[in-house]
């Protein structure tokens, strides 16, 4: 049983600002102080099978967790880092208890949050709570990509999980963007038709 002076802290990360294609995909984790998790780490250090063996346990362990999906158009309307930060408070917002302090990846706060913060660069490499929310994204999004891939196989979404590779900039320009693909991106709107730029 909690005690009344535990101090609940949320860890917040992202995955997918720098792809083409998708959402970008934030989670909110507050850890169990007594249940520590062994072999926590930044997601992109892990390999994708440590990352998939962290996922469950990290929500079974975890006092809360929440995983926020931000789609393609809410980015294109609002950019990339302003979608980010809405996908964070809204992750922050979703944490049931509600935690009195949120650890926050990168160097800017979203506005609205329901607890103090405080930003840390590099903060996946250095706080657990960070680390556990920097898997839960990073996952979820890579299996919501690989979910895509089966409604449109041309881009390789299964493979590169929308980020810019070579095989997905010739697929774009073969095929043209798709309804997952973010416009206000530039190789994204320059493999768009004339009559699609307006």
């Amino acid at each position: 049983m909690k005690t009344a002076t535990t101090r609940l802290v949320a860890g917040v990360d992202e995955a997918g600002r720098g792809p083409l294609a998708g959402p970008v995909v934030c989670a909110a984790v507050i850890l169990d102080p007594r249940r520590p998790i062994d072999g926590l780490g930044d997601s992109k250090a892990l390999s994708e099978a440590a990352r998939e063996a962290l996922f469950p346990l990290i929500q079974r362990e975890a006092l809360a967790w929440h995983v926020e999906f931000v789609p393609p158009a809410e980015i294109d309307r609002i950019n990339i880092l302003q979608a980010t930060l809405a996908g964070m408070a809204r992750a922050l917002h979703a944490l049931s208890p509600v935690p009195a302090h949120a650890l926050i990846d990168g160097n800017r706060l979203p506005r609205t949050l329901p607890c103090t913060a405080q930003a840390l660069v590099g903060g996946d490499a250095r706080e657990p709570a960070i680390m556990a929310a920097s898997i839960l994204a990073k996952v979820a999004r890579d299996r919501h990509m690989v979910a895509l891939h089966a409604q449109h196989p041309r881009y390789g979404f299964d493979r590169h999980k929308g980020y810019p590779t070579p095989e997905h900039l010739h697929a774009l320009r073969m095929h043209g963007p798709c309804s997952e693909h973010r416009r206000s991106f530039a190789p994204v709107r320059a493999a768009l038709q004339p009559s699609e730029l307006f």
